[in-house]
């Protein structure tokens, strides 16, 4: 059984920092590209940053130079540092394999960003 857990989020002020982490059992964690998604009320869930398991990167233009993902396979846990946030960066963050599966969508973790 796959589980996906997410960490990190909270309340920051614009242009703060928060490290989100993902846990994950039940999957060969280290042979699947991972990705960090968000939904933002209103809006549809996006792909904001992705890594292979070789460790290659790849970002959405709105957060390319702020985030970074990274992942420790030994820990099977995917991370997303957020630098200089800003206001539309509030939602919930999800962790997910790329391409996502929709059965393993765990209950992501809530980012707002006070202006």
């Amino acid at each position: 059984q796959v589980q996906l857990v997410e960490s990190g989020g909270g309340l920051v002020q614009a242009g703060g920092s928060l490290r989100l982490s993902c846990a994950a059992s039940g999957v060969i964690f280290r042979f699947n590209a991972m990705g960090w998604y968000r939904q933002a009320p209103g809006k549809q869930r996006e792909l904001v940053a992705s890594i292979t398991g070789f460790g290659s990167t790849n970002y959405a233009d709105s957060v390319k130079g702020r985030f970074t993902i990274s992942r420790d396979n030994a820990k099977n846990t995917v991370y997303l540092q957020m630098n200089s946030l800003k206001s539309e960066d509030t939602a919930v963050y999800y962790c997910n394999l790329v391409p996502d599966r929709e059965d393993y969508w765990g209950q992501g973790t809530q980012v707002t960003v006070s202006s």
